[in-house]
């Protein structure tokens, strides 16, 4: 059983431990903030449409300022940059909570602000992930990743619960500030780093920066099959914009939500944080390649079951199917925090350490692009054919995808911790 529990070896190092506990909190916050800011837009509008404008505020930013803040995490002192960052992310907190105190009831003044925090999010990020290999030695880059990993989807389960008891009792303005006063601790354990200064020759944080990345990327089938595998599973596997949908017409919710529509979202995460909590064999997995594959195959499999599940359920199944449905998409959360943390730790070690914080912004890019494509996608197909049919042959259009990457990547299939391959 030890041998199966997650390897906390990582947690052994000093600035890694300060980084990983304050995560904890952090990501607790950052997830109650992002109810609260589309609960806030609701109130003042009562129009989910302007709602929606979340996605194009938040992606827009998190593609431009993941892409430059790859190369700012090359180009400067990433201790540096994250202690800028994180008092950014502090202080558009702050700016939140002003403007919600004050009444001013703008939307627009709060889809600034949340794009504003997303810029800030999205140096962070990558920032953030290229660290790690320069605190632990690679060995334990699996593990420590699993362990962030964790820290994520557990905060993607409390923080939205948390916030849904809170905001009746506290209202959204002292929301918006715990998530700034939270955040003090990134900051205290970002402040106790050690200077983390470039490797190698240092290339100038603009636009060719950003393309040499892609130049990089592009010469480096290991890592590049990686992210075609992601976008795979996100683009065609993520079901997530059907659940609304699903939990009324399925399940028997109500049209505004229900405790239907709270399970199928926390379903994913709930499925993640055990995966993490039992990834103690990840460390002693070789071929992380055909882990990968295997893992998004499974994840195409899950979404299949799922699909069919809706299908019986519309058929006239049982009410209590719900819960095998829950059960497909927590196995999918597993094994897809499986692949993310095998897919994590190539970019770690296989990039060298001046392209590291580039591709971290491609990945940021990908794993925040994917699903909102997806979310496009499987709503379209939902109008078209029905929710079933859409999650279903998602999946197994990921199992579909997938084949085909083998074929085209022989390469990572074939991939070793410890052997470069290109």
């Amino acid at each position: 059983m030890r041998r199966l529990l997650a390897d906390t070896t990582p947690l052994q190092n000093q600035d890694f431990a300060r980084l990983w506990w304050a995560g904890v909190v952090t990501v607790i916050g950052a997830q109650m903030a992002v109810v609260a800011v589309p609960q806030q837009i609701y109130e003042i509008t009562r129009n989910s449409a302007y709602v929606g404008l979340t996605g194009v505020f938040g992606l827009v930013p998190l593609v431009v300022f993941g892409l430059w803040g790859g190369a700012l995490a090359d180009a400067m002192d990433r201790r540096k940059l994250l202690v800028i960052t994180s008092i950014g992310l502090g202080g558009t907190s702050v700016l939140l909570w002003a403007q919600a105190a004050a009444g001013l009831n703008n939307v627009w003044v709060l889809l600034c602000l949340f794009s504003v925090q997303q810029a800030f999010f999205a140096v962070n990020q990558p920032t953030r992930a290229a660290v790690i290999p320069r605190l632990l030695p690679i060995g334990q880059i699996a593990a420590a990743t699993s362990l962030n990993m964790t820290v994520v989807q557990f905060g993607a389960i409390a923080g939205p619960l948390l916030a849904g008891v809170l905001i009746p009792m506290i209202g959204l303005p002292t929301l918006y500030l715990l998530d700034a006063v939270f955040l003090l601790a990134t900051l205290w354990a970002v402040v106790a780093l050690p200077p983390i200064p470039p490797l190698g020759e240092v290339a100038r944080a603009g636009l060719r920066a950003v393309l040499d990345g892609f130049r990089y990327l592009s010469g480096q089938k290991i890592l590049l099959a990686s992210f075609v595998v992601d976008i795979v599973a996100m683009v065609f596997g993520m079901p997530r914009a059907l659940f609304p949908q699903i939990a009324h017409e399925t399940f028997g919710d109500p049209v505004a939500g229900g405790f239907v529509l709270g399970v199928l979202f926390a379903a994913m995460s709930v499925g993640a944080v055990l995966g993490g909590v039992f990834s103690g064999w990840l460390p002693r997995v070789r071929r992380q390649g055909l882990a990968v594959i295997v893992c998004i195959a499974l994840w195409g499999a899950a979404m299949v079951g799922f699909g069919i599940v809706v299908w019986w359920a519309d058929s006239g199944g049982s009410a209590l199917l719900v819960w095998l449905a829950v059960a497909f998409l927590a196995f999918g959360g597993a094994v897809d925090m499986v692949s993310a943390a095998f897919r994590s730790t190539m970019l770690q070690t296989v990039a060298t350490d001046e392209m590291r914080g580039r591709l971290q912004g491609v990945f940021i890019v990908v794993v925040a692009g994917g699903p909102r494509i997806g979310d496009v996608l499987h709503g379209a197909a939902a109008a078209a054919a029905g929710t079933a049919v859409a999650a279903a042959g998602g999946g197994v259009l990921v199992i579909v995808g997938v084949a085909l990457c083998v074929v085209a990547f022989p390469a990572f299939v074939r991939y070793r911790v410890g052997k470069t391959l290109s």
